[in-house]
């Protein structure tokens, strides 16, 4: 690069661009101004920053923050958008609070309602055990097929709901599966053979040495009494079918075996005094006609 000496200062002898006065290894650096629509900009920008943190809060203190000129809070923005849906809203809950389960789901307006609002309270408060879509996991019952532990009604899934199961609540559903082996209620002979039995009334094989009569003989004595003589199950007290291939914990003799062991008795909380009676009743709305409510 070719330097020379224009008015006491080192000149680009191409650019004629003035330089800095550093060098590396013989090259100068030229003193190369930055764009005036930068330097705009940048300006603006310190202004604008300026401005802002007279306007709005910004500067965090020991306990607090400053509050801004226009005394303005995203809390407080939040509030005032929320206050305004609740307002905007009121006459439709007002509406869905007086109806009836089965009027909400007769009214398209009241239905459409109800599940845009009962979708959000499942996700917030349902969906980590049943899912997001309500399809449900192992120990968690899937909430779209028709198979139904405590009832499929809207009544009976609205009591589910506000109440719970074995929840502690004195209107909770109630009923626990014994621990026949655990107990000693049942030898190990005996809960091999009413496990096999359990799964060929679903249409399952069974193990080398299974004995029907044996198997049938035990599931009577003490089985029949809650899942039903034919094992169709007592939704009065919970226990499930055992004859539709639909299985809450699995069907594989292991897992039927340790049902039978230790016996069973999920808990479902109790949404009453947690949720409003009109959120209750949206979430009732909305898990009813997922598909398959009865």
């Amino acid at each position: 690069m070719s330097i020379q000496d224009h008015d006491s200062h080192k000149v680009d002898s191409i650019s004629g661009t003035t330089t800095t006065g550093h060098s590396w290894d013989g090259i100068e650096e030229l003193n190369t101004p930055l764009p005036k629509w930068w330097l705009t900009i940048l300006y603006a920008s310190i202004i604008w920053a300026i401005g802002y943190v007279i306007v709005y809060p910004a500067i965090p203190l020991v306990s607090s923050f400053t509050q801004g000129a226009f005394g303005w809070s995203s809390r407080a923005a939040v509030e005032a958008d929320l206050a305004e849906l609740v307002q905007q809203r009121a006459p439709v809950v007002a509406a869905l609070s007086k109806a009836s389960i089965t009027e909400i789901e007769k009214d398209p307006k009241l239905l459409a309602f109800a599940r845009a609002s009962g979708r959000v309270t499942f996700g917030d408060n349902c969906a980590p055990c049943h899912g997001a879509g309500g399809g449900g996991a192992k120990s968690y019952p899937n909430l779209n097929d028709d198979d139904w532990l405590w009832g499929g009604s809207a009544e009976q899934i609205y009591e589910t709901i506000a109440y719970g199961i074995r929840s502690g609540h004195p209107k909770a559903h109630e009923g626990n599966m014994p621990a026949f082996g655990r107990d000693g209620l049942l030898k190990p002979a005996e809960i091999s053979q009413v496990a096999d039995y359990v799964r060929a009334l679903s249409g399952l094989s069974t193990a080398t040495g299974y004995d029907k009569a044996i198997g049938a003989k035990v599931f009577a004595e003490n089985c029949a009494a809650c899942h039903g003589d034919e094992g169709k199950g007592n939704q009065e007290l919970g226990a499930p079918n055992l004859t539709d291939q639909i299985w809450l914990y699995g069907s594989d003799k292991a897992t039927i075996s340790e049902s039978i062991i230790n016996g069973r008795g999920n808990v479902m909380p109790a949404w009453v005094g947690r949720l409003d009676e009109t959120t209750i009743k949206a979430l009732t709305v909305y898990v009813h006609t997922l598909g398959g409510g009865r």
